[in-house]
């Protein structure tokens, strides 16, 4: 039973990145845009925590890496591509930006899983992508040739090597 309780302490983390995505969606739709973003980052120190987590308990899991995946991908992708597209100005190139940006993010998560890395990520992890938009729209600013630049590089074949 204990060993059970360990191993779902880096899901609970992996839940705690998901909420605060669930979060900045609910509190973008209620009007209180700039300051949710806040909770974007607050994913990102669940996200940080619960893979160290894991690694230092021992306990990775083929579920925890999924639901990682998952939590990510609207913690960084569908949450700040909603936060650009709230405070951006409507045009064309807004609207690509807003429908590549989460879609580039899913790829990217997908080539991973079926496909991982040692010691480098291929393509710019999704988190790092996401996390210049939430600081771009917690001041208000947005721009989608950034927005498009960060969604091509997560499907680029650059390595970016792991924290």
């Amino acid at each position: 039973m204990f060993k059970h309780l360990i191993k779902t302490i880096p899901n609970l983390f992996t839940l705690g990145n998901l909420l605060c995505g669930v979060l900045y969606i609910t509190l973008n739709m209620s009007g209180f845009i700039e300051s949710a973003a806040i909770f974007i980052f607050f994913s990102a120190v669940f996200d940080l925590l619960d893979g160290r987590i894991a690694r230092k308990l021992k306990v990775n899991s083929e579920l925890g890496v999924e639901l990682d995946s998952l939590a990510d991908i609207v913690s960084f992708g569908v949450a700040p591509a909603l936060l650009f597209h709230s405070i951006a100005a409507p045009s064309i190139l807004t609207s690509i930006a807003f429908m590549l940006f989460p879609m580039m993010g899913a790829l990217r998560l997908a080539r991973f899983s079926v496909k991982p890395t040692i010691g480098y990520f291929k393509g710019l992890p999704i988190p790092a992508a996401g996390l210049p938009l939430a600081g771009m729209g917690f001041f208000s600013y947005s721009n989608a040739w950034i927005t498009l630049i960060l969604a091509l590089l997560m499907v680029s074949p650059i390595r970016v090597k792991k924290i």
